[in-house]
């Protein structure tokens, strides 16, 4: 056979055949509770504070491609029964009905459903990726449109390492990501009682720790 009878039967076997598919190789992950956290900052006029989670209140899932992260999808939830100030009183007048109303139970969960991620490349297994995440914060079922500022870290380990991490919930494939943000209580339609307008500040700064293995 000729090369150019070759390159002719090549040629047709892809018109038969078509281009092959192209397989993305997504990964399901699920929060580790006991190695994330997420925080709630106040600075008001006459009171800073900031509530923090029990390792039970944070839950979340991911499905990301490595290879091409910007397509990530996802959801974290922080129950708000649970966070902490250190203020018992002040705890339980955030959770009260004339505020987050978190005894009904759609209230009681902080939300933030990953959208897409604005990320320069590929994620590299042990490097900070800096990365803005695009999703949806919902508070007392006020949904707004938010973006993070984030850093995302791939940690894959070798079956040595997983046979020596696995009982504290360690996997092969690790995500790492630490996030930042901030909203404001007026764009979720819930307005400040008098007795809070110097001790709780409008704005809200949010920041996560977050830690997901694979399912």
């Amino acid at each position: 056979m000729n090369r150019s009878t070759a390159r002719a039967l090549v040629v047709a076997l892809g018109m038969v055949i078509g281009p092959g598919p192209v397989f993305a190789d997504v990964i399901a992950f699920k929060l580790l509770p006991n190695y994330s956290r997420a925080t709630f900052k106040s600075d008001a006029p006459l009171e800073t504070f900031v509530g923090n989670t029990a390792a039970e209140g944070v839950a979340g899932t991911l499905a990301v491609d490595p290879a091409k992260p910007q397509a990530v999808t996802g959801t974290v939830k922080v129950d708000m029964n649970l966070v902490r100030t250190g203020v018992d009183k002040r705890d339980a007048d955030m959770r009260s009905k004339n505020f987050l109303d978190t005894e009904v139970d759609a209230n009681r969960w902080v939300t933030f459903e990953v959208k897409g991620v604005e990320i320069s490349g590929p994620l590299e297994v042990g490097k900070a990726v800096p990365a803005r995440v695009r999703g949806v914060l919902t508070v007392k079922q006020k949904p707004v449109e938010r973006v993070a500022d984030a850093t995302i870290t791939w940690v894959k380990l070798t079956p040595e390492q997983v046979e020596n991490q696995k009982r504290f919930g360690f996997t092969a494939d690790n995500i790492k990501v630490r996030a930042k943000l901030a909203t404001t209580f007026s764009d979720h339609s819930i307005p400040l009682p008098q007795i809070f307008v110097f001790k709780v500040a409008n704005e809200i700064q949010l920041e996560t720790d977050l830690t997901f293995v694979r399912q």
